[in-house]
């Protein structure tokens, strides 16, 4: 006779806070896991960028080379290249070893507010306030941009970028997707200034967050809505947003101090995570794992689930 399949575990939050780092580098503006999730990046208002083991609590290297606060970064599939972006307008390639500036892109008429990687770590992507999306080739030594998207009728908060599409948000209230295969563009009208927006990691569903204190998740293809998801406090900053590490979860940074959490398909509120009292600046969520990063104010927070052990036995 055949066994039922074991139902799969109900998805386990991360809510447990397992360390704080004080970074050092002034109002922690972005956190960003690096891909596999072992390491992480902090963009500071003090002009550096530091690279950190967040769960041991160890910094590994500071970066310094920008002329501004550094608004965002993001490291390479293979972890040798660091890519960041930042008040000065500059968008600095790095080597990860070394902890030298390897290539500084500039172009950009305003501050550079979103940087990605493509898939092979051979262009950066930028988007600025100036209303355009940049592709610098990191192996040319071409000053200018390969490629300039310039659609956007006001500035681009957020860029994301899969095999074959970028997806930019502006905060014209639009949604772009450029298909590189095709040439084509598809716009969706959200009508509230977009401030971040992500793949789902299935690569199916577009979320994206605004300043209407609403997440939206759109059908990729149609550019359907499929859920809204409320109950935070978005209105005057640019949070992060981002989907948890299987697709279950929508996550919301907060200026009340709280990261919320959603089930996707019931759009019910299921955990308001206290973090402090100020602004919920920036979260990063695990590849794989249930496990969380967010910053507020100069310190960034590391939180896993209820039943998660320690190497060691430290908590």
């Amino acid at each position: 006779m055949a066994f039922p399949e074991p139902k799969p575990r109900a998805p386990e939050l991360p809510q447990k806070r397992l360390k704080t780092l004080d970074c050092g580098q002034g109002a922690v503006r972005a956190v960003r896991f690096n891909v596999d999730g072992n390491y992480c990046l902090t963009c500071g208002s003090d002009k550096t960028l530091k690279l950190w083991n967040p769960l041991r609590g160890t910094l590994l290297r500071t970066y310094s080379g920008h002329g501004y606060e550094v608004l965002d970064a993001a490291s390479s599939f293979d972890n040798s290249s660091l890519c960041s972006g930042g008040g000065d307008k500059a968008v600095v390639l790095w080597d990860v070893a070394s902890g030298q500036v390897v290539r500084k892109f500039r172009g950009h008429a305003g501050k550079v507010s979103t940087v990605q990687f493509n898939e092979e770590a051979t262009v950066i992507l930028s988007g600025s306030i100036d209303s355009s999306v940049r592709c610098w080739d990191c192996r040319s030594r071409r000053p200018e941009p390969a490629q300039t998207l310039d659609e956007a009728r006001d500035g681009i908060s957020s860029v994301k970028v899969s095999d074959h599409e970028v997806l930019a948000g502006s905060v014209d209230g639009r949604v772009r997707r450029y298909d590189l295969r095709t040439g084509h563009l598809f716009s969706d009208y959200v009508g509230s200034p977009i401030t971040c927006i992500c793949f789902s990691r299935d690569g199916q569903c577009t979320l994206v967050s605004s300043l209407d204190s609403t997440l939206r998740l759109l059908d990729k293809d149609t550019g359907e809505l499929l859920g809204e998801y409320t109950g935070h406090k978005n209105q005057k900053y640019k949070l992060d947003c981002c989907l948890s590490e299987r697709d279950t979860h929508v996550v919301s940074c907060s200026e009340d101090g709280k990261v919320f959490f959603w089930d996707l398909v019931e759009g019910a509120l299921v955990l308001a995570l206290p973090v402090g009292s100020g602004v919920v600046q920036s979260l990063a969520f695990h590849p794989t794992e249930p496990c969380l990063l967010t910053a507020m104010g100069g310190s960034i927070q590391c939180w896993r689930e209820e039943a998660y052990k320690a190497e060691g036995g430290a908590g």
